[in-house]
Formats: C-alpha cells, structure tokens, sequence
C-alpha cells in the first residue's frame, strides 16, 4: 500500500514538472535539499530525512518524477503542435492550458517512480548506483521512442561533421562543450563539491551519506538562473559526483572503517579532495559525450547530466571496491 500511495503521489509530481517546466521543477529540488541539510544540522533527522527522501528525490519532486513528467509532456506538446521543439525543458506548459499534456506530465512522473523503484531491486547494481538518475534517463528513452523520432542515437546529417560533432544547430551548452571547457570545468567543480562535502561529513556525522547534497543542490538551483537567460553552466552531475567520490574514499584515504572514526584528518581531506575533483572531470566527460551521442540532434530531451550521474555513481562503487581490495 505504500508503493501504491507512492505511485499515486507521483502523479501530482509529474504534472508539477509538465506546468512549472522540467528546469524550473529541478532547481526547486536544490531548494528542498538545503532545507534538508538545514534540517539535519539543526538536530531534527525526522524532517530531514522526509525532505530528502520523500520530496527531493522522492514521488514530489524527485528528478526521475517531476524533471521527468516535464521532459516527456515538451515532448509530447511538440509532437501535437502546441510547442516549438520537444527539447524544450524550461518553458512552463501551464501557459498551453493543455489537459493533454499535464496528463501526459502526470503519468510519466508515476513511470519515473515505477522505473526507480524497479531498479533498486537488482541485485548489487541497485544498491551501487543512482536509481533516480538513471530513471530520469530511461523515462527520457521511453519519451523520446513515444513522441520523437525513432531514432535513439543523434543520426548524422549531411554537413554535420559525424556522429560526435556539434554545431550551433545541434548541441546542449556551447560554452562547456570543449574538452579543455568542461574538464576544467569538471575538475574545479568537483573540486568545490568534494570540499564542501568532506567538510559535511566529518564535522556534522548527522549529514551522513548525504554530504554531496549540498553542492549538487546549489548547481540545481543555478539551472533556474539558467533557464531565466543566464549563461551559467551546467554542473550539477560534476558536484553531485565529485562530492560523492570525496566522502566514500576519504575513510580509505585516512585509514579507518568509516569517516566517524576517521575523524578529521587534513591529510585524507587533502587527497579525498583531489580525488573529487578527477571524477568531476570524468562526470563532464560523461555528460558531454552522452549529450553529443543522444541529444545534440535529437528532437525530444534525454538528459547528459543524469547519464553522468548513474554511470558515475556506478563507478565511484566499483572503484571503491577495488581500491579497497587492493589496499
């Protein structure tokens, strides 16, 4: 009965995310997450954990939820004609007064959460990866076979270069696209993410796993200023995995079983840190390669940043394991 309340919730979320605008809907969740963190600091784990679990990544406004019912009702408005592209993620449908679309918004919140849900069950794999990234992926997969052209992978056009290359005419965020652009980028983020986090982790053990929240709720918040016409970048899956890559490798780092015991320590923090800031720059990397290979040609949104994000989360685990195998 609770998943089925879940799924229910997950309905309002969708078409939360269908009349605000996917973007608009996601930087909301940066604001619930510093209320959680806030939560949290203040000593009441019950109203935290509500906010982190059941609104920001939950069936209210969790990515894979309302993010993903947004995606798929742009997607469907430009298949019916009511909007420009299906690439569209940051106008707010409400302005269409379509009933159409915010059920089309509606249902594809409740699949997000039947796909996350789904994908926590698999053995190792949903316990060592972002369920809620990859079902915002696999919910713009289904969105685009749905409402877009056929095709998954962004098919070549005469002129256009090959497979990978972008132009203004196809492409995400120009001004990241570069490797020496979102390397940098990537690298200095993850950076920011990783202090930020570690910092969490070790002075307020009430934080927990829940470190890189942070970081990743600030780049969240910034998509809004991007979507009001602010060249700002796009860095939520370099804070979000770089602050997660700090926080799991610093008790390695510092020698001991968990970062409570570990304690602060400058010297782990110094590497964990540095450690941060590499898999931001791998999370750029991810981001923009998927982006060049399902979105820069394609006519309804599969989001980059959320492909980085549970691909990076998988890897994070599976280098965790090894290092600590090897160590």
């Amino acid at each position: 009965m609770e998943f089925l309340f879940m799924l229910i919730a997950s309905l309002g979320g969708g078409l939360i995310g269908a009349v605000l605008g996917a973007n608009f809907a996601f930087a909301l969740v940066g604001f619930v997450l510093l209320a959680g963190i806030g939560a949290a600091v203040a000593g009441d784990p019950n109203m935290s954990t509500m906010l982190f679990s059941y609104v920001a990544f939950g069936p209210f406004l969790g990515p894979h939820v309302a993010f993903g019912g947004g995606v798929a009702a742009a997607a469907y408005a430009a298949k019916k004609g009511y909007l420009e592209t299906g690439r569209d993620v940051g106008t707010p449908l409400a302005r269409l007064g379509k009933v159409d679309v915010m059920l089309v918004g509606a249902l594809f919140g409740a699949l997000g959460y039947a796909i996350q849900q789904a994908v926590t069950f698999v053995p190792w794999f949903g316990s060592h990866t972002d369920s809620v990234a990859l079902a915002v992926v696999l919910s713009g997969v289904v969105a685009r076979l749905a409402f877009g052209k056929p095709s998954l992978l962004n098919a070549k056009k005469p002129g256009t270069g090959g497979l990978l290359a972008v132009d203004d005419d196809n492409c995400w965020v120009r001004y990241q696209e570069k490797p020496s652009q979102f390397l940098v980028l990537g690298s200095l983020a993850g950076l920011f993410a990783a202090g930020v986090s570690v910092m969490l982790a070790t002075h307020l053990p009430s934080i927990g796993g829940s470190a890189n929240t942070l970081a990743f709720g600030v780049s969240a918040i910034t998509i809004a200023f991007l979507n009001m016409g602010g060249t700002t970048p796009v860095t939520h899956h370099m804070t979000n995995i770089g602050g997660l890559a700090a926080v799991a490798f610093y008790p390695l780092v510092a020698g001991a079983p968990t970062i409570v015991q570990a304690g602060w320590n400058p010297g782990a923090a110094v590497g964990a840190i540095l450690i941060g800031a590499a898999f931001g720059a791998v999370s750029g990397a991810l981001g923009e390669l998927f982006q060049r290979l399902f979105l820069a040609r394609g006519n309804t949104h599969i989001d980059p940043p959320a492909f980085a994000i549970w691909v990076g989360n998988t890897l994070v685990a599976v280098c965790l394991l090894v290092a600590g195998a090897a160590a």
